[in-house]
């Protein structure tokens, strides 16, 4: 038969100040005493009996010989209390770092390729280190303190600040590694006249062109799907003076929704500051700085007074009124409809709803980088 061999792993560990002082007790011995007995100062045998400082060989020979009991077992109780304490740190550190992972989108992370699929939270720790680019959690917290000093969020809502960082790390990912020429606004202006044209596109056709167009004015487009319960459709920050970032949600998926925030994010670009990260909700609205880019991003797409001649003109809006509109503006008729909706001059529930178009958000990070983590 064969033998099974048991480990002992106790549950508490005795420092040896602790079987000093009972002995100092036990013989009526002053610590005084014993300092000057064994040679060291008073305050040092009370660090020593407090459990605040080893036994030393040193130590350990001289109290052998003024309290005749073996300098092997004080160095024994030294040994075995260090190592009792050493297991105890790795089991707090072990809890701290599944505790600290489980804060974030785990699944969404795994699933859309950014992190390794496994049940081991030890693995998963690593590789959520290796994802942000940071070799420990205190460096996250500092990543996550800088990002929040710069952070702006319009919408009146909480989210999870995990989620919200995973997001914008996978926006700043794909944004690195986009070739972009330096920020240029004339050049940007220009472009977004273009970019309009492309509205009534497919995504095959205008995904290349507006990447390209905005390359060319020192802007990275990221297309990265939210994360749940954050309820984000763009962001805007700068990855430095000469390089921008646009990220695109597609959290409605309906065209008038994304091509509307496209160009509110735009409008943050061109008329906002470099050192805010700006995050924007479903409402892209709340703060100046929101209502000048809904500003923006409304006329730019349907010029103020085209649209209040077309209100006036049309007191029954028509699915022709609105092709007729979108012909002569050169774009998507979904958009005509959102803003109309948003206006409250259209109910959010019409047949004309029909006009919009729906696009699907592919997994951008895989896309660039061939599906590597």
């Amino acid at each position: 038969m064969g033998s099974t061999k048991t480990r002992y792993a106790p549950d508490y560990a005795v420092h040896p100040g602790e079987i000093i002082a009972e002995t100092l007790e036990a013989r009526g011995l002053k610590k005084n005493d014993l300092a000057q007995r064994i040679g060291i100062s008073e305050k040092h045998l009370s660090q020593i009996l407090h459990g605040k400082s080893p036994v030393l060989p040193e130590t350990a020979i001289r109290l052998e010989r003024v309290l005749d009991v073996q300098a092997q077992l004080w160095l024994n109780l030294n040994s075995n209390y260090d190592l009792f304490m050493r297991r105890e740190e790795e089991k707090l550190e072990m809890q701290k770092k599944i505790k600290w992972v489980e804060r974030f989108p785990l699944k969404e992370l795994q699933n859309r390729g950014f992190i390794v699929k496994t049940t081991d939270k030890l693995r998963v720790f690593a590789s959520l280190l290796d994802f942000f680019n940071i070799g420990t959690i205190p460096s996250w917290e500092s990543y996550v303190n800088s990002l929040a000093v710069r952070y702006r969020q319009s919408g009146a809502f909480s989210c999870s600040i995990e989620a919200v960082s995973c997001w914008l790390k996978i926006g700043e990912r794909i944004a690195m590694s986009a070739q972009t020429r330096p920020f240029d606004k004339e050049t940007f202006k220009k472009n977004l006249q273009k970019i309009r044209t492309l509205t009534t596109q497919e995504p095959a056709v205008f995904e290349p062109k507006i990447k390209q167009l905005c390359a060319d004015a020192g802007i990275a487009i990221a297309f990265v799907q939210e994360f749940p319960k954050t309820r984000l459709s763009g962001a805007t920050f700068w990855l430095n003076n000469e390089k921008a970032v646009i990220m695109l949600s597609l959290r409605y998926k309906s065209n008038d929704h994304f091509w509307f925030t496209f160009f509110h994010e735009a409008g943050h670009v061109l008329l906002h500051g470099k050192k805010d990260i700006i995050i924007d909700s479903y409402s892209l609205s709340g703060s100046d700085q929101e209502e000048e880019a809904n500003t923006f991003a409304a006329d730019f797409l349907i010029p103020p007074k085209t649209y209040s001649s077309f209100i006036m003109q049309n007191p029954q809006i028509s699915r022709e009124s609105i092709r007729k509109l979108a012909d002569e503006t050169v774009i998507a008729p979904g958009i005509i409809i959102g803003r109309l909706q948003k206006d409250e001059r259209l109910p959010y529930k019409t047949e004309l709803n029909k006009l919009k178009i729906r696009y699907e958000l592919e997994n951008e990070f895989a896309k660039q980088t061939g599906g590597e983590l």
